[in-house]
């Protein structure tokens, strides 16, 4: 059986019989919400916190507790009204994270590339090769390159908690920087386990183990990218 919830203001919808009004918005807020599960549980906590004080501050002035739940719901404001700074914050957070994946992501590549270590860059054959010494080279400027990018985006996600005005910019450049990053990162990888293992065995057992080591941690920092585009 469900019932509809009437609270001015926020268009719930019908919930489950016995769920309170609090119960209802913090379920919608909650379903509005993409993002870090921690940041956005802590969000949530502090939302229902603050809508049960002004709640019980409601039934000291003789609401009874339906009423009162209303009327905090109401005064917090609808879900349209709200999500905006909520998101923020969770793309703040987000943006975060993504920093931290796309620097730790980076700064295993040189162990991932060391000379004559792993099965894909053992072939001293491919050492003379132009391709893979113009490749090398471009790899190690262009690892320099989106290191120094990395350590500036994770300063700028930990600055940029002081300074609410630019958490949004903050949040969009992170994401974009993690999308080409990665992309970057990861063709270039390819490109390398291809040039340096001949034959088709060779080809894959490269592609299998960057895949492994480069593929994967970057499919991480991709999607938390995207996450910072999709909360900026």
């Amino acid at each position: 059986m469900r019932i509809l919830v009437d609270v001015p203001g926020t268009e719930l919808r019908a919930q489950e019989l016995g769920k309170t009004p609090i119960d209802a918005y913090i379920a919608r807020l909650d379903a509005a919400l993409p993002g870090p599960r921690r940041k956005k549980a802590d969000l949530l906590t502090e939302a229902r916190d603050g809508l049960i004080d002004a709640t019980e501050a409601l039934e000291a002035d003789g609401l009874s507790r339906s009423d009162a739940e209303r009327q905090a719901i109401e005064d917090f404001g609808e879900i349209g009204e709200i999500l905006p700074d909520y998101r923020a914050e969770l793309g703040y957070a987000q943006g975060r994270r993504t920093a931290i994946l796309m620097a730790a992501t980076i700064m295993i590549q040189p162990i991932v590339w060391l000379d004559d270590t792993w099965l894909w860059n053992r072939d001293p054959a491919h050492d003379a090769d132009p391709a893979q010494l113009w490749l090398n080279g471009f790899v190690e400027n262009a690892g320099a390159v989106t290191l120094c990018l990395a350590v500036v985006v994770l300063v700028a996600t930990g600055f940029g908690l002081r300074y609410p005005a630019v958490r949004g910019v903050v949040t969009k450049v992170t994401g974009v920087v993690g999308l080409l990053t990665s992309a970057l990162i990861g063709s270039t990888a390819i490109v390398m386990a291809l040039l340096g293992n001949p034959g088709l065995l060779g080809a894959l057992t490269g592609i299998m183990w960057v895949s492994v080591f480069v593929l994967g941690p970057l499919s991480a920092v991709v999607f938390s990218a995207q996450r910072c585009l999709r909360l900026a």
